[in-house]
């Protein structure tokens, strides 16, 4: 029976596509900690930054109730693109690679995420990546 149940769901999934169907790659979150694991945005330690793309475009940033920020709208392309992070604490570099999603919608998939710099730690928390600025 379970078997059953997983072919019609696995066939619904695939059947449900059309040419409207689109997946758009996973949410990227940042949570910004001092050494302690307090939340500098909280704290207000943190109190001015954004992200650029590599050819200097502004990234759209959301933070969310619990003081997390989460980077709208990268992703959605082929390849590697190169991000920098600015703050009134520190300023790093990351990349993101993507790629096409192979399944029966159209989309997106965030391959590999890449934190380049000196003094910063990065964990990823299921979710989330928490970031130690100090």
């Amino acid at each position: 029976m379970k078997k059953i149940i997983l072919f019609l769901f696995v066939a619904f999934v695939f059947t449900a596509c059309g040419d409207d169907c689109y997946n758009a790659p996973q949410t990227i979150a940042f949570e910004f900690v001092n050494a302690n694991d307090e939340n500098l945005i909280t704290n207000g330690t943190l109190s001015n930054f954004s992200v650029s793309e590599e050819n200097q475009a502004g990234i759209q940033l959301t933070k969310t109730s619990d003081d997390k920020v989460i980077l709208e709208n990268v992703g959605a392309y082929n390849g590697t693109k190169n991000y920098i992070f600015y703050s009134n604490v520190k300023n790093f570099n990351f990349s993101i690679q993507s790629s096409e999603f192979k399944g029966g919608c159209d989309g997106y998939q965030i391959n590999k995420l890449t934190f380049k710099g000196i003094g910063i730690d990065v964990k990823d928390e299921k979710g989330y990546y928490k970031i130690v600025l100090e």
